[in-house]
């Protein structure tokens, strides 16, 4: 039996520093190695490196730390290629949303996994939410009876700074588009719960920033349950972030799962299934500065993932149930402008 689980990051900038920190703080975990290219990333959690291996170079990390898991912190774009070079080194592999750009190169890294008998986890923090959990329970036991269209509203503020910070951000070929980043999560949650998206219809513009990929989008949607729904998407709200909300219109009830990062339930009123009322929710947004990221919660997803490698058991997000949502991406995508 493993006593621990021994990881190893690279990037780290935003995202890759609160995977450090949520190792670090991890009885059944422990933190290896962090690999940047830029060794001024590592600014600001030095607390966290003492004793730990630095290197700059991705493949001499690969070569040289007994990590047994690497979580792959890096832009968009380098996904795919780093994911499968870790499983070709026998190392399980974490990554980040989006798990890639495109959904052949997904198929390549869930093939890589397999081939080299290590698993492929994608993060999908928002799953382990409270009113995410509220939700998938009420589906799960039949309480809304048949749904019949579910709405989704991701509103936020981008602000130019915030694509400033990175050269990847904002870039087509490295960010690969709003969905991939700001939205992804959101699509996860809806696949998850009404199937794969069979039928999309989109529009697309930049309206408020100097980038290549949109800014603003709406979407109407099929789900291959039957459900139908709407998407609509902007970074471009003013100031700071507004909404980021799922709304279920059922048979039996309604819910509407809202705040700025699915940390609320807005609405709730379900046939025979009322809220509990003792419900904590704890979700917490995590601040980066100039602008605000997703809710928290990936403690809760570290926590999951080092007892279900240890137990051997299913529950964080695999290779090929991440994929679904690059193929719904894509397929909001398709014969756009932007595709």
């Amino acid at each position: 039996m493993i006593e621990k689980l021994k990881f190893a990051v690279v990037g780290c900038g935003h995202i890759g520093k609160r995977h450090i920190k949520v190792i670090t703080n991890n009885e059944n975990a422990e933190l290896i190695a962090v690999c940047d290219i830029e060794r001024n990333q590592l600014s600001g959690i030095e607390e966290f490196l003492k004793d730990i291996d630095y290197f700059q170079d991705y493949e001499q990390m690969l070569k040289n730390s007994e990590a047994d898991i690497i979580c792959i912190c890096t832009p968009h774009g380098l996904h795919a290629e780093m994911s499968i070079l870790a499983a070709d080194y026998k190392k399980h592999v974490l990554v980040e949303k989006p798990m890639s750009l495109e959904s052949k190169k997904g198929a390549l890294m869930i093939e890589a996994a397999k081939k080299n008998n290590v698993k492929l986890y994608v993060v999908k923090q928002n799953r382990y939410n409270t009113p995410i959990f509220l939700t998938n329970r009420a589906l799960n036991e039949g309480k809304l009876g048949k749904v019949f269209m579910v709405q989704c509203n991701v509103m936020w503020n981008r602000n130019d700074a915030y694509y400033e910070q990175s050269s990847w951000r904002g870039n087509l070929k490295t960010e690969g588009g709003a969905l991939y980043t700001q939205v992804s999560h959101f699509l996860d949650l809806l696949i998850w719960w009404f199937g794969d998206i069979e039928e999309a219809k989109t529009i697309l513009d930049t309206l408020n920033h100097k980038i290549e990929i949109e800014d603003c989008g709406v979407s109407a949607l099929k789900f291959n349950s039957g459900v139908i729904g709407s998407l609509n998407w902007t970074n471009c709200v003013y100031n700071s972030n507004y909404e980021g909300s799922i709304t279920i219109i059922a048979e039996k009830g309604t819910i509407k799962i809202g705040g700025r990062y699915l940390n609320e339930i807005e609405h709730w009123d379900v046939n025979s299934y009322p809220l509990p009322l003792d419900v904590d929710f704890e979700d917490k947004p995590n601040s980066y500065g100039s602008y605000q990221g997703s809710s928290s919660n990936h403690d809760v997803l570290m926590n999951d993932l080092v007892l279900q490698i240890i137990n051997d058991r299913k529950g964080v997000v695999e290779g090929e149930e991440g994929l679904k949502s690059i193929e719904a991406i894509e397929k909001i995508y398709k014969e756009t402008k932007m595709k």
